[in-house]
């Protein structure tokens, strides 16, 4: 019994941490603790290598690269952008190569590694806004959330479209037939 609760606890230990580590691309401790509201106005910070993270807004591939706009976030203990109501600024990333829009789409959460530029002067809707600009060597996306009930099922449509329609629903076996 005292074995299998150590092995248990092992076992629930070594997950843990392994949760909590960013992925290869994105590891590194060698990041400037900086904010892009705080890079916006300070000039002494370009040059410096950032992680930060966040929801796409706007994707533009152009010639040689690609760039993102970003509505940043906090990034958690494995480089993820935290899902929250709170935004540490806006920034715009750009990395060379293609990155295809449908899939770098908005509202994805992404982080990126790189290189802090001259900030870009751009818009947000009508309003002024001085984005930090990151020329990125690593763009990482990340996977989407699966939404789950609390019985740990997946919630959403059946590749059927609505659940109801459905050939065989919870509440009906194949054979049953429709209840009405």
């Amino acid at each position: 019994m005292r074995l299998k609760l150590l092995l248990l606890t092992g076992l629930t230990v070594g997950l843990a941490s392994c949760a909590s580590t960013p992925p290869a691309p994105l590891a590194g401790n060698d990041f400037v603790p900086i904010l892009p509201r705080t890079a916006q106005n300070d000039p002494s910070v370009v040059g410096e290598k950032v992680r930060w993270g966040g929801v796409i807004a706007g994707v533009k591939p152009g010639k040689t690269d690609t760039c993102f706009h970003v509505v940043s976030h906090t990034l958690d203990d494995s480089g993820r952008p935290v899902d929250d109501d709170h935004s540490d600024g806006r920034f715009i990333a750009c990395a060379h190569g293609f990155f295809d829009p449908s899939i770098y789409s908005v509202k994805r959460q992404i982080t990126v590694t790189g290189t802090l530029q001259v900030p870009t002067i751009g818009k947000v809707g009508d309003m002024r806004y001085i984005f930090p600009h990151v020329a990125a060597d690593v763009v990482y996306l990340w996977p989407k959330d699966v939404p789950m009930d609390n019985s740990g099922m997946y919630y959403g449509m059946s590749p059927f479209g609505d659940p109801m329609d459905s050939p065989m629903t919870p509440w009906m076996g194949p054979d049953i037939g429709m209840p009405w």
